[in-house]
């Protein structure tokens, strides 16, 4: 059997074919997730592990971010390769409006999954609607994240001025959900996937009953003023311990972007890999069950990489 394997390494070297598990990895690509306490960070390791195992010049890794914003100034500044993104925030970046002072070169590689609002409470704070939270203390998400940009919008749709009319905190998904069970908040606001980690934790402790605040209602503004960009969705009944009645939310796409500039053979090979390897992605994090062909069509705001176009027009996709 020795002698056998070292003939074959004798005949890839005479003809120089060079085997999967010897290539060089001379490709190597990071991509920026979110706070560890949010589905970015999971479903990015899961991501990178993924594209490391079956791309053989590719090696990945996920970093730790503030998520959507930041993730936009990384990718668009070429100081990381990929990034999740809330689609809006991405909109933005393109346009070089709101947050961003210029515009960014960035192209979408997928869309991925629905972003769910959540407005985190819990029973006993007073809080049953959204105008409820009026002189409360709230915790609007990390400072550059896609959760603050929505958040602060939906609290527009309902009038509330976040400098004026809340005691505002700016915390990620984990520290928010300590502070909420800790006392030191009354409420916060979080935008990921179903379920979020530290929401499930959350109203898994004991002595508390998790409440979620319906939001809606408020989407038909924030389209109004932000775009087609939004629509109406519901966090079911049970999907989080002690939730027992569904909330309407406002909803908005995850997408995976990525620098104009990226190669487009390594486009093309990241995006394949991701829906050919999905069951492998799906094993990581549920919400990636939702990465499916139809939604890339119009599911984001900005220009879809031309790698990854060559990729979607083989599957039979088409295109504007």
């Amino acid at each position: 059997m020795k002698r056998s394997f070292m003939l074959a390494i004798v005949v890839t070297l005479i003809f120089g074919l060079t085997p999967a598990w010897a290539q060089k990895k001379d490709v190597r690509l990071s991509i920026a997730t979110g706070g560890t306490g949010g589905v970015y960070y999971p479903m990015g390791g899961g991501m990178a592990n993924i594209l490391s195992k079956h791309i053989a010049y590719v090696e990945a890794t996920a970093e730790v971010t503030s998520a959507s914003v930041d993730n936009c100034l990384l990718v668009g500044g070429g100081k990381a390769d990929m990034a999740f993104v809330m689609a809006d925030v991405a909109w933005d970046a393109f346009q070089g409006k709101g947050k961003f002072k210029q515009k960014f070169p960035i192209a979408t590689l997928a869309v991925l999954y629905p972003n769910n609002m959540h407005f985190v409470t819990l029973e006993g704070k007073g809080i049953e609607k959204v105008q409820d939270l009026k002189g409360k203390r709230v915790s609007t998400g990390s400072p550059g994240s896609g959760t603050e940009v929505k958040g602060l919008r939906v609290l527009e749709a309902y009038g509330l001025d976040p400098d004026k009319d809340i005691n505002r905190e700016r915390l990620g998904a984990a520290e928010s959900a300590g502070a909420l069970k800790d006392g030191k908040i009354d409420a916060y606001i979080w935008d990921g996937g179903i379920p979020t980690a530290s929401v499930t934790d959350l109203g898994a402790t004991p002595g508390v009953k998790l409440k979620l605040i319906s939001h809606g209602d408020g989407v038909p503004k924030m389209v109004e003023k932000y775009g087609p960009i939004y629509v109406k969705g519901t966090i079911p009944a049970k999907s989080y311990p002690g939730q027992d009645q569904d909330a309407s939310i406002a909803v908005v796409w995850n997408v995976l972007i990525c620098n104009s500039a990226m190669k487009d053979n390594v486009a093309y090979d990241v995006v394949k890999t991701l829906f050919e390897r999905q069951p492998e992605l799906i094993a990581v994090h549920r919400e990636a069950a939702h990465i499916k062909l139809e939604p890339q069509v119009h599911g984001s705001p900005i220009p879809i990489h031309p790698g990854a176009l060559k990729f979607f027009k083989e599957k039979g996709l088409k295109f504007k």
